[in-house]
C-alpha cells in the first residue's frame, strides 16, 4: 500500500511574500483615494486665504477663524444636533423592520428584504425632490389637509429643519436597516426558549435577552447614518431652502460662492475630526458592551 503524499508547507516567507502581493493593490487604492487626498487637503487649510489653495505661507488663521466664528460654532452645533436626530429616528424605525427580516422564516423573507432596500436604487436628490413635492407649501401633504379643511393656512413642512430631518430619516433608514441585520447575527433563539421556559414573559425577553444582543448591531447602523448625516449636503440645501445651515452645505458655500479655498478646507478637516472622534467614542461603546 503506498504512502499518500502531501504537499509540503510553504515556507513562512512566502506566505509573507504572498499576503503583500495581496494587499498592495488595496493599499494603493487607499493612498490614491483617501491618503493623498487628505494630506492635500490638511496642506489646503494650512494656507493663506484666498483662491490659492497651496500659498507659501503656513497658517492656522483659518482653524482660528472656523472655532471663533459663532456662526461656525451655531453650524457645528446644527450638524451634530441634525447628525443625533436623525440616526435616533432612523434605528427607531429601522429597528423592528431589521428586527422581523433577521427572525422570519417566510419564503418572502428575500423579497422583503429587497423591499426594504429598494430605496437605496433611487438617487437621493431624486427622493429630496419627492419630498419637496410631498412637504411642500403646496404639496400633497398641504393640499390633502386644505382639501379636508383641517388647514387654514400651509404648515411648514419644507425650507426649514423640519423637512430636512424627514427627508433624511426616510433616505438613511436603509443603511440603518443593512448595517443592523448584520449585527443580528448573536441573536440565539434558543435563549429566548429557555427564557420563555423559565417564565419570563415577551416584553422581559426582549428587555433582558433580545436588545442587549442586538446593541452592537444598533450602534453601528447609529454610527453609519450619523456619519452621512453630518456629511449631507444636498438633502439640507435642498430641504432647508437656504435656512439649514450646516458643515456640509457651508463647505461648499466657502469654495464655490466665496472662493475661500483655505477656509473650506479647515472645515473640511474639522468634519473629518468629529468623524475621527465618534468613531473612537463608538469603538469604545462597543468594547464596553462586548466586555
Amino acid at each position: 500500500m503506498s504512502a499518500t503524499a502531501y504537499p509540503a508547507e510553504c515556507p513562512a516567507g512566502r506566505n509573507r511574500l504572498i499576503v503583500l502581493m495581496l494587499l498592495v493593490p488595496g493599499l494603493l487604492a487607499l493612498l490614491c483615494t483617501f491618503l493623498l487626498p487628505m494630506a492635500w487637503l490638511a496642506r489646503a487649510s494650512l494656507s493663506a486665504g484666498g483662491m490659492t489653495a497651496f500659498g507659501s505661507e503656513l497658517t492656522l488663521a483659518n482653524y482660528r477663524a472656523a472655532l471663533t466664528d459663532p456662526f461656525y460654532w451655531q453650524v457645528g452645533l446644527n450638524t451634530l444636533w441634525l447628525g443625533v436626530t436623525v440616526s435616533v429616528f432612523a434605528v427607531l424605525l429601522g429597528y423592528p423592520i431589521a428586527l422581523f427580516l433577521a427572525r422570519t422564516q417566510s419564503r418572502w423573507r428575500g423579497v422583503l428584504t429587497a423591499l426594504a432596500v429598494a430605496p437605496l436604487l433611487t438617487s437621493a436628490v431624486v427622493r429630496t425632490y419627492g419630498w419637496m413635492v410631498l412637504l411642500g407649501d403646496r404639496g400633497v401633504i398641504n393640499s390633502t389637509l386644505a382639501a379636508l379643511s383641517l388647514t387654514d393656512a400651509p404648515i411648514r413642512l419644507s425650507n426649514n429643519s423640519l423637512g430636512a430631518n424627514i427627508a433624511l430619516i426616510e433616505i438613511l433608514m436603509p443603511y440603518a436597516i443593512l448595517a443592523m441585520l448584520a449585527g443580528f447575527g448573536r441573536l440565539n433563539p434558543a435563549l429566548e426558549e429557555a427564557a420563555a421556559m423559565l417564565g419570563a414573559n415577551r416584553l422581559r425577553v426582549f428587555w433582558r435577552i433580545i436588545l442587549p444582543l442586538s446593541l452592537p448591531g444598533v450602534l453601528t447602523g447609529a454610527l453609519l447614518v450619523f456619519v452621512l448625516a453630518i456629511s449631507s449636503f444636498v438633502t439640507p440645501r435642498l430641504m432647508g431652502g437656504g435656512r439649514v445651515f450646516v458643515l456640509g452645505t457651508e463647505i461648499y458655500s466657502e469654495a464655490t460662492v466665496t472662493l475661500n479655498w483655505p477656509l473650506a478646507a479647515a472645515l473640511a478637516m474639522i468634519l473629518l475630526g468629529i468623524f475621527s472622534t465618534v468613531i473612537v467614542l463608538y469603538q469604545r461603546a462597543l468594547r464596553g458592551l462586548e466586555g
